[in-house]
């Protein structure tokens, strides 16, 4: 039964091997590269820092209806 196992195992392999993809190599220059890279990366406003970053203020203001002195 072991043998039987082996060579089922052999024959399961064998068949993994044949259909294995492999990757392409990059033939794009260094700074090809470089430039994908910045394109890529999302585009960042330092205006404003992070809301995460940003202290929580609760509202003082009292809140007023505009429509009560009519």
């Amino acid at each position: 039964m072991d043998k039987r196992l082996e060579k089922r195992h052999k024959r399961k392999v064998e068949r993994a091997r044949e259909h294995k993809k492999t990757s392409e190599p990059d033939v794009r220059t260094p700074e090809q590269i470089k430039a994908a890279r910045e394109l890529s990366r999302p585009k960042i406003d330092n205006s404003a820092p992070f809301a995460r970053n940003r202290p929580v203020v609760p509202d003082t203001a009292p809140k007023t209806d505009e429509k009560e002195g009519e």
